[in-house]
C-alpha cells in the first residue's frame, strides 16, 4: 500500500499528542507500504530509537515529530515480530516492546455481546487483564486495558509505568462498540493505572477503571492491575451447595461490618478469628456489609466506586477469597450486601464518565438520588444493565459468594421514592413504577439462579410491593428471600413497651402472621436498628439490666422459632449495651461479664437447636409449617405456637414454643401439643439467668390426653417472667414411624 501523505501524518501526530486521536494503531506500529515495512513508534523524550526484528536485522528510526520515531525496512513484504532499543540520554539502550504492534484482545463476539447488554462475563473482557502473546521472539506478557466510553473523543491509559503522561499510551476505539483498548507489554499485577478521558464536552478527566478488580488503599483512588493466584479448597462446600435449596434450608445469619468487628484485622486475620467465632456460635451464614471499594469509610460501603474490587482496606482480592474459602471449609455460607441502586458523584469515578451522563440517567428526575446525594444508574441502558448483572455474577462466580442481599430495593422500584410532586418523571404508562429497574432486578435474579445453583438473592424491600420473592416467570421480581421490615418494626416497638403495658400492644407480635407466608422472609435485626440514636438491642427493652437481658433472651428465642430466617447484627449476640460505632471495635470485654456471656451462650444454643430441628426451618414460607396454640393471651403477655416439619403430622419434627413477655412467672402453664407421649424441654431461656429458678432444660413431661389450645394433648410447664421455652417430642417420631412400618410389614 502507498504511504500516508505527509500532511495527513503530521495532522495525525498532532492529534495523537494532543489526546484527540481515536485510532493510534493506524499511525503507530508496523504497516506495509510500497517500499517495504514501516515502523512508527511513540517515544517522547527519547534520544535514539532502533528496531530489532525477529531475523536479527536492526533498523535505526528517525525522529519524525513530537516524540514520534519512524523508518522503513526496505524490501520487507510481511509484518514481523520486533523489539525496540531506546536510549534516553543516559548512554544505555533499553530493550522495550511496542504496544502498537498487537492485535485487539477483544473479539467481535465479545464486542457484540457488550453492546447488546448480554455479556454475562463482562469482567473477562473489560478492565485490566494480564495477557500473554506468543511470537517468534518469545512470549510477551503484559496487561490488556479495555474500557467502555462511547462518547469520549480520546482515551489514554496513565499510571506509574509511564509517569502519568497521557501522551505515551493512547488507546484505540474498536469500531462502533464504544470500547477503547490497548495492550501494554511488561505490565502486571500491582501496577497502578487510570484512564485519561477527553470527554464529549472536550474536558480531560482522569478516571478510575469501572471494572477494576483491585484498587489503591483509600484515600488514594488509583486502579490496580490484579492477577488471581488463589487456589480454592472449598470443593466439598461448592458441590454440596449446588444440590441444596437455601430457601427451605436452615439459615441463621450473623451480619458483620468488617472494619469494626475487631479493628485492625486483615482479611487473612479474619479468616482465623471471625471464622472461629462464627463456627463456635453455630451461625449458618455471615452477611458482610459491602466489601466493594468505597472512598468514604463511614458510608459503611453503601456508596460504591469500585463495583468489581473488594476494598483494599483489609488486603488484596486473593486475601478476600482466602476469607471466603476458610468460611466455606468451616461450613459457613457468605452473603454480600450489593448496592445496584445508586453510586456516588466523585469526579474520578463513574459520574459523567465520558464527559456526559453515562452510567447515571441523564434526567436528574431519574438520575439523582436526593436522600443520599448520589446518582441513580440508567437501568434502561443495555450496557449499564449489563455492567450490573455481570457484577452480581462476578461476586457469585469469581469469589464463590453464596448470596447477595440487595440494598434499598424500594428506592429502585418507585420513581417517586423520596420525591415530591413535580420532582419525578412517570413511566411510559404514566405510573410511578420504575419499569427499567424492575427489569434489571428480574434479569439479575433469573440469570444468577440459572448460572449458579444453590445461591440465594435477598431483597431489602420495605413496602408492600407484590411478588418480591415470586418467580420472574410468574411476573415476580425473582428474589429468593425478602427482609421482613414490618415484623422488625412491630417487634422492636413491642420490645420497647414496659411489661405491664404490653397487654395493650399484643397485636404487634401477632400481626406478622397475617402475612408471614405471602413472601419468603428473613427476620432482620440489622445494623440499621442499632445506630444513629436508635439504641442497642438490649437498651430497647425497659427495666433494669437484669430485666433487659432477660427480655433480649426471650426475644431471640421467639425470633429463632418464628417463621422466617434470622439475621442479627454483630454485638447483639452478647447484648452489647452501646450503639454500634463504625470507628471502634465491638465491646469484647463484655464477654468477661457472666450476664453477657450467658446471652452469647444462649445464641449458641439457639443455633444448635435450630439446626437440629427441621420443623424450625423446612416450611418457613408455608402456612402448614405453623400453628398458633394461643395468640390471644393479652393479659398474660404470652404467645405460644407450634412449628411442624410434616404437614400431615404422620412423621417428622415438631417444636412447640411458648414465650412470656410479661414480668410475672406462670408457675404451671398448660401448653397444647399435637401428640401424646413424652415431651422434652429443649430450651429454657431462664436457665441463662444466674438469678432465675433452675432451668427446665432436658426435663421430660408426659402429655395428658386432654385437649388444650385446639390440640388433643397438653403438657404443663413452668414459665418464668421474660422467658421462652421450647418443647419437642422426647422420641424421634420419624424413627418411630419407620419402625411401625417395619412392624406392619412383618
Amino acid at each position: 500500500m502507498s504511504p500516508t501523505p505527509a500532511h495527513e501524518v503530521s495532522g495525525a501526530i498532532s492529534a495523537l499528542i494532543q489526546g484527540r486521536h481515536q485510532q493510534p494503531h493506524d499511525l503507530l506500529g508496523q504497516h506495509l507500504e510500497d517500499d517495504g515495512l514501516r515502523v512508527r513508534v511513540l517515544r517522547p523524550m527519547a534520544s535514539s530509537v532502533r528496531a530489532r526484528f525477529e531475523d536479527g536485522e536492526e533498523l535505526t528510526l528517525e525522529h519524525e515529530a513530537e516524540g514520534v520515531w519512524t523508518a522503513v525496512r526496505a524490501g520487507a513484504t510481511a509484518t514481523m515480530d520486533y523489539r525496540l532499543l531506546v536510549a534516553w540520554g543516559d548512554g544505555i539502550e533499553h530493550l522495550q516492546d511496542d504496544p502498537y504492534r498487537f492485535a485487539p484482545t477483544l473479539g467481535q463476539m465479545d464486542l457484540h455481546l457488550v453492546n447488546e447488554g448480554r455479556h454475562e462475563e463482562l469482567w473477562k473482557v473489560l478492565g485490566a487483564r494480564v495477557h500473554e502473546y506468543t511470537g517468534p521472539m518469545g512470549t510477551v506478557r503484559g496487561t490488556s486495558f479495555a474500557v467502555w466510553a462511547p462518547r469520549a473523543k480520546a482515551v489514554r491509559v496513565v499510571g506509574d509505568f509511564n509517569g502519568w503522561d497521557g501522551r505515551v499510551h493512547p488507546m484505540r476505539l474498536i469500531g462502533a462498540s464504544g470500547v477503547w483498548e490497548l495492550f501494554v507489554p511488561g505490565l502486571g499485577a500491582g501496577d497502578v493505572y487510570k484512564y485519561e478521558i477527553r470527554g464529549a464536552d472536550d474536558v480531560v478527566r482522569t478516571k478510575a477503571d469501572p471494572m477494576a478488580r483491585r484498587t489503591e488503599l483509600p484515600p488514594r483512588t488509583g486502579s490496580v492491575v490484579d492477577e488471581a493466584e488463589h487456589t480454592w479448597a472449598d470443593t466439598t462446600w461448592m458441590e454440596s451447595r449446588s444440590a441444596r435449596n437455601p430457601h427451605t434450608g436452615p439459615m441463621s445469619v450473623y451480619e458483620v461490618h468488617l472494619g469494626s468487628w475487631r479493628q485492625g484485622l486483615t482479611y487473612r486475620e479474619m479468616a482465623e478469628h471471625l471464622v472461629n467465632y462464627v463456627v463456635d456460635l453455630g451461625f449458618t451464614h455471615v452477611e458482610l456489609m459491602p466489601v466493594m471499594e468505597h472512598p468514604y469509610g463511614p458510608s459503611w460501603g453503601y456508596q460504591v466506586t469500585g463495583y468489581y474490587a473488594p476494598t483494599s482496606r483489609f488486603g488484596t482480592p486473593d486475601d478476600f477469597k482466602h476469607l471466603v474459602d476458610r468460611l466455606h471449609q468451616a461450613g459457613v455460607g457468605v452473603i454480600l450486601d450489593w448496592v445496584p441502586g445508586h453510586f456516588p458523584r466523585d469526579e474520578w469515578a463513574l459520574a459523567r464518565f465520558d464527559g456526559l451522563p453515562l452510567y447515571e440517567h441523564p434526567d436528574p428526575r431519574r438520575g439523582d438520588q436526593p436522600d443520599w446525594g448520589t446518582h441513580i444508574f440508567d437501568f434502561g441502558r443495555l450496557e449499564v444493565r449489563n455492567f450490573l448483572v455481570a457484577n452480581a455474577l462476578y461476586w457469585l462466580e469469581e469469589f464463590h459468594i453464596d448470596g447477595l442481599r440487595v440494598d434499598a430495593v424500594a428506592s429502585m422500584l418507585y420513581l417517586d421514592y423520596s420525591r415530591k410532586d413535580g420532582e419525578w418523571l412517570p413511566n411510559v404508562h404514566g405510573g410511578r413504577e420504575n419499569l427499567e429497574a424492575i427489569g434489571l432486578l428480574q434479569e439479575t435474579n433469573a440469570t444468577a439462579y440459572k448460572r449458579v445453583p444453590g445461591i440465594v438473592t435477598i431483597a431489602e424491600e420495605s413496602t408492600s410491593w407484590p411478588g418480591v420473592t415470586k418467580a420472574t416467570s410468574e411476573g415476580g421480581l425473582g428474589f429468593g428471600l425478602k427482609w421482613n421490615m414490618g415484623w422488625m418494626n412491630d417487634s422492636l416497638r413491642y420490645l420497647g413497651e414496659r411489661p405491664i403495658d404490653r397487654q395493650y400492644h399484643h397485636h404487634l407480635l401477632t400481626f406478622a402472621l397475617m402475612y408471614a407466608f405471602s413472601e419468603n422472609y428473613v427476620l432482620p435485626i440489622s445494623h440499621d436498628e442499632v445506630v444513629h440514636g436508635k439504641g442497642s438491642l438490649v437498651n430497647k427493652a425497659p427495666g433494669n439490666r437484669t430485666d433487659q437481658l432477660a427480655t433480649v433472651r426471650a426475644f431471640l428465642a421467639y425470633m429463632w422459632a418464628h417463621p422466617g430466617k434470622q439475621l442479627v447484627f454483630m454485638g447483639s449476640e452478647f447484648a452489647q449495651p452501646s450503639e454500634w460505632a463504625d470507628g471502634k471495635s465491638l465491646d469484647w470485654w463484655l464477654l468477661d461479664q457472666p450476664a453477657h456471656y450467658r446471652v452469647h451462650n444462649l445464641v449458641k444454643e439457639l443455633n444448635r437447636v435450630y439446626r437440629a430441628h427441621p420443623a424450625l426451618w423446612t416450611l418457613d414460607s408455608e402456612p402448614a409449617g405453623f400453628e398458633w396454640l394461643d395468640a390471644d393471651d393479652n393479659g398474660g403477655n404470652t404467645y405460644s405456637f407450634v412449628r411442624i416439619e410434616d404437614p400431615a403430622r404422620e412423621s417428622g419434627d415438631v417444636v412447640a414454643c411458648v414465650v412470656n413477655f410479661g414480668g410475672d412467672s406462670k408457675e404451671w402453664l398448660r401448653v397444647g401439643v399435637p401428640f401424646g407421649g413424652q415431651w422434652r424441654v429443649i430450651l429454657d431461656t431462664s436457665g441463662y439467668d444466674q438469678h432465675s429458678t433452675p432451668s427446665q432444660a432436658d426435663l421430660v413431661f408426659d402429655a395428658v390426653e386432654e385437649g388444650w389450645n385446639n390440640q388433643p394433648f397438653h403438657v404443663t410447664v413452668r414459665l418464668a417472667g421474660l422467658t421462652a421455652v421450647y418443647l419437642a417430642p422426647a422420641q424421634d417420631r420419624a424413627l418411630d414411624a419407620s419402625v411401625s412400618e417395619e412392624e406392619v410389614g412383618s
